[in-house]
């Protein structure tokens, strides 16, 4: 059960149709753009390392200490960092690594995504590009540049790379994630869907591919299977407002009102500013203070 306790909503109604799910649509293209599955969309400030992660980084750290011309030490740590949302630690330690090895492709890759994070596409471009000119089969890379090249609008090139990436290992979920994330861009949901379905067959525990393929479930309209699958996204990563917004509308479309607005206040929860949960809790009625079923 959920209740809301703030009233700062917009009272706009607009009608569940074509512009939310475009809407949506937009706003999972954009996160993607920011981060590689099994990220958890940002909510502001960068995240805390977690215990794991801050007993990874002393220990990198102690290696760092006792061989400082150790590139590998650099670029792992790097990561620990880019994983906290701590860029530019992570990009000084991926700097240091390639100044070490300038031969280093992981290194080269490892900072384009934080460039990419960063919205400085031309250099994370060059950065891809300079580990395929190093390591010509190296997945990361083409995953990387093929974002880039989408973000930008370049999907032939954008596609090209997903397709090289999936051909180098047809086991990697996150290829199929991308270019289905590709084709729901192009309007092409059923390609999408079946893009994701192999996502969610390969990594069965990661919401995004599930958040991603009931978007294009309600562009198709079946509500039903977008349902079941927000389902899914919203008990693996409870704190996605998009998620939870995403399956307010999906029941909405269902017709169970009470069920939409349990899921539009979970969101809203999370963050009451978020515009399309704040529109599609006012059109199903929701009252502040009131408390709604999810499940």
């Amino acid at each position: 059960m959920t209740r809301i306790t703030k009233a700062s909503f917009d009272n706009r109604r607009i009608a569940p149709g074509i512009a939310v799910v475009s809407a949506l649509l937009a706003a999972a293209l954009t996160l993607a753009g920011c981060a590689t599955m099994g990220n958890p969309p940002a909510t502001g400030a960068d995240s805390p390392l977690d215990a794991t992660s801050q007993s990874n980084l002393t220990s990198l750290t102690e290696v760092i200490g006792k061989h400082p011309d150790d590139p590998q030490a650099y670029n792992m740590r790097g990561s620990v960092f880019g994983e906290a949302g701590r860029n530019a630690e992570a990009q000084a330690d991926f700097d240091k690594a390639i100044s070490l090895d300038p031969n280093y492709a992981q290194a080269y890759a490892n900072r384009a995504l934080i460039y990419r994070k960063t919205a400085r596409l031309d250099l994370a471009l060059a950065d891809d590009n300079k580990a395929l000119a190093i390591d010509a089969n190296y997945v990361p890379a083409y995953l990387g540049r093929g974002i880039v090249y989408r973000e930008q609008g370049r999907s032939a090139q954008a596609l090209s790379d997903f397709n090289k990436a999936i051909a180098l290992r047809p086991d990697n979920a996150e290829a199929y994630y991308n270019r289905g994330l590709l084709y729901q861009s192009q309007g092409q949901h059923q390609f999408a869907v079946d893009d994701f379905a192999t996502a969610i067959g390969l990594a069965n525990q990661k919401a995004e591919p599930y958040v991603a393929r009931a978007l294009s479930y309600l562009a198709l309209g079946d509500n039903k299977s977008a349902a079941a699958d927000l389902d899914q996204a919203v008990q693996l990563n409870p704190l996605d407002m998009r998620a939870w917004t995403s399956r307010g509308l999906a029941y909405e479309r269902l017709g169970e009102k009470d069920k939409a607005a349990g899921s539009y206040a979970k969101a809203l929860n999370i963050s009451d500013k978020y515009e399309p949960a704040q529109t599609g809790f006012a059109r199903v009625g929701g009252k502040v203070g009131q408390t709604y079923p999810t499940f």
